[in-house]
């Protein structure tokens, strides 16, 4: 299974598609994997891959984050039933927080202790649902698990139980490679299912109500607009790709694409032409503009994200990057600027780094 991503995409699609989801969990439990596979991806794509739970814990509470704010005043329902776990964990963090308008790397650094026990409160609501049930049709039993062994999961499971399993899952040999493969394909269709189980939810949500999906993902990236000035004063008003002179207004492009890994961090955004930002959209860079990207002045980032209260995200960035371009097979184009595609010519460029850099 893991060794054809084909019919490993197929099966996953099958499974999500099969009976109506009474919770949007399963879709953020899916998305994080996917994220999580990309950063660690294996060597070798028969490799397995041990997965923490509260590392997905972690992952599912930033994609719930920007969902927690009200839409046009109304809180939007995410489940069928009254004990929403992890929307009340996260819902609780924010308000520990004071409801910031800041991610949740920050509050993280300023609410220790809450932020860790919504991990917590997450992590265990991850074990006992979605992830119990992620991979089974309904009736199905234990022997049709086709990503990772879950059974030691259940609805009922204790901690001690998930200490003796070192809280973590182990993917089975070549999924990782096989779900990252196929990152850039999922992922949005996980976006648009999860869209369509909120329209679902909230019945208040007409066909009419606009940007839906920009509210729950953040597509609009309105909030990146922080970042334009502190670019533009750091490193000019240039487009990063093409160097042209940038008017007001101008996008902020992520480099390693959105729809691929979902870093908002600043090691991961660049300023950019229309032009630029138009024709690269969701393709993979060329190598040689992620190296361009991670060699800015690291402390540079660091003194905006200080002012502007927000992360870097270096470090996963290199590590999203290697998972990228291992799991791309040879000779796949890639964006090099303006109307210029360049050939990948091995799976994992010589020269990139072997492990993140320290800080």
């Amino acid at each position: 299974m893991g060794d054809d991503p084909l019919l490993l995409g197929q099966r996953v699609v099958a499974i999500l598609e099969t009976g109506q989801r009474t919770a949007t969990y399963k879709l953020a439990a899916l998305r994080a994997l996917i994220d999580h596979c990309v950063e660690n991806l294996p060597a070798q794509s028969s490799d397995t891959l041990t997965v923490p739970i509260p590392d997905l814990a972690a992952r599912v509470l930033d994609s719930y984050w920007p969902q927690i704010r009200p839409f046009e005043g109304r809180e939007l329902r995410q489940m069928n039933g009254k004990k929403a776990r992890i929307i009340d964990a996260t819902r609780r963090l924010w308000v520990a927080a004071g409801q910031p308008r800041r991610s949740v790397d920050v509050v993280k650094l300023r609410a220790p202790d809450e932020y860790q026990r919504a991990i917590d409160d997450i992590t265990m609501c991850l074990a006992q649902q979605p992830l119990y049930r992620l991979q089974r049709l309904p009736g199905a039993d234990g022997e049709d698990a086709f990503l990772y062994d879950d059974s030691f999961l259940h609805d009922k499971v204790s901690r001690k139980v998930l200490e003796e399993h070192y809280f973590s899952i182990v993917l089975k040999p070549g999924v990782a490679h096989g779900l990252a493969r196929l990152s850039g394909l999922l992922r949005p269709a996980l976006e648009i299912m999860w869209v369509d189980d909120v329209r679902r939810m909230n019945k208040f949500l007409e066909d009419g109500v606009p940007d839906i999906a920009g509210h729950l993902f953040g597509r609009t990236r309105q909030a990146l607009a922080a970042v334009r000035e502190p670019f533009k004063d750091a490193f000019g008003p240039y487009c990063f790709y093409c160097q042209a002179g940038l008017p007001a207004g101008s996008p902020i492009d992520h480099v390693l694409p959105w729809s691929l890994v979902g870093i908002d961090g600043l090691a991961n955004l660049v300023l950019a032409c229309r032009r630029c930002n138009g024709d690269k959209s969701g393709s993979v860079p060329a190598v040689g503009l992620v190296h361009r990207v991670l060699d800015r002045d690291r402390q540079v980032l660091e003194a905006i994200a200080d002012d502007i209260q927000w992360p870097v995200q270096h470090d996963r960035v290199v590590a999203a990057a290697r998972g990228i371009y291992r799991g791309q097979p040879a000779g796949v184009p890639t964006w090099a600027g303006y109307r210029r595609i360049q050939r990948l010519d091995v799976a994992f460029p010589p020269g990139w780094p072997t492990s993140p850099e320290p800080g």
